[in-house]
């Protein structure tokens, strides 16, 4: 092997390396392919953010004879500033040689550059994370790197009918059901609620506590997580009963607090395909953690009641994971593919 060359990404080099580098060995790194792109300082020519998950990059590509043959990218997310996003990708033929070491080192460098905001508290250089794949080549050069476990997350499916249908009404159904169908206890909710947007914007700050997000308001967490362009479809939200100001013998002026929330983001799951819905599943953060498993635990009974439902299960999700490790050893659920590791230095 030739003494490679780096260079900055330019247009094109994108279709080139995919031939090279064939499929993706993994989620993170399809998703992460999807950032390599020219530098960006975080504005456009009209002053626009290029991206509205990215605001600033950099990125470098290693040639072999002018061809080619590796790249990396490090980036500022707008969400998550406190760190910096990094990832390398090397073709096979070309690695264990040193050339992912080099291109770390250098957008370690370049990262020097980034909003001061992503700097460390104590004013050095931004830390850096990454996702990786339990297990893989990437797991394996990013400990070797220093770069250790930030936070786990597992896709994992739910069967229709996993947990035993709780009563949400206003009295005992006779088989045992939902209760009353009227009971304002479960409501479908309109993905655009001020009220959902806050219980979602908040929930994901608290169980992001680990990697803290950028302040969250309510407009910011409707776009990210409940807007059509985020891929929300609908939702549906477990209240408290209401209560009244005035006494038990006065009916409540005002609905229950919201106790926890599901946000679907695909269509209507297909009775023959049964293919599973991607579901967001969460609770208002206030509740204790007994009444924060129970509200989840009952919401998603009722979502996976009849289809099966997809989630994503970071470990400091408590309440979902109470409600869906059990599931995983009974075989009522099954993970889809290996833990996603996020890493960082």
């Amino acid at each position: 092997m030739a003494q490679l060359t780096y260079r900055p990404w330019r247009e094109g080099d994108d279709r080139t390396l995919l031939q090279l580098w064939g499929d993706a060995e993994g989620a993170s790194p399809a998703q992460f392919r999807g950032a390599f792109a020219p530098d960006s300082d975080g504005a456009g020519p009209d002053g626009a953010a290029p991206s509205p998950a990215i605001a600033w990059r950099r990125c470098i590509v290693a040639e072999d004879e002018g061809i080619p043959v590796a790249a990396g990218v490090v980036y500022e997310a707008a969400l998550h500033p406190a760190r910096l996003w990094t990832y390398v990708e090397v073709a096979r033929d070309h690695r264990r040689a040193g050339v992912g070491t080099e291109l770390l080192r250098r957008l370690r460098a370049a990262a020097a550059e980034a909003p001061a905001r992503a700097a460390s508290a104590g004013g050095g250089a931004p830390r850096l994370r990454s996702k990786v794949e339990a297990g893989s080549a990437g797991a394996a050069f990013a400990d070797a790197r220093g770069f250790g476990v930030l936070q786990r997350s597992r896709e994992v499916v739910v069967r229709p009918g996993a947990l035993k249908l709780p009563v949400f009404g206003d009295g005992p159904a006779a088989d045992g059901g939902l209760g009353d169908d009227t009971s304002p206890l479960v409501e479908d909710l309109a993905t655009g609620s001020v009220e959902l947007s806050d219980a979602v914007g908040r929930y994901y700050t608290a169980v992001h506590d680990w990697d803290p997000p950028a302040p969250l308001s309510v407009g910011r967490a409707q776009q990210l997580f409940l807007s059509d362009a985020a891929g929300a479809h609908g939702a549906v939200v477990l209240r408290a009963p209401a209560t009244s100001a005035f006494g038990t013998g006065v009916a409540p002026s005002k609905k229950g607090r919201l106790r926890a929330f599901a946000v679907s983001y695909a269509g209507p799951a297909s009775a023959a395909a049964e293919q599973p819905s991607e579901v967001l599943l969460g609770h208002e953060v206030h509740l204790d953690p007994a009444d924060a498993q129970d509200a989840v635990r009952g919401l998603l009974a009722l979502v996976a009641y009849q289809h099966p439902v997809r989630l994503e299960v970071d470990d400091s999700m408590a309440a979902v994971r109470a409600a869906v490790d059990p599931l995983l050893e009974t075989g009522a659920a099954e993970q889809v593919g290996p833990d996603t590791l996020t890493v960082g230095d």
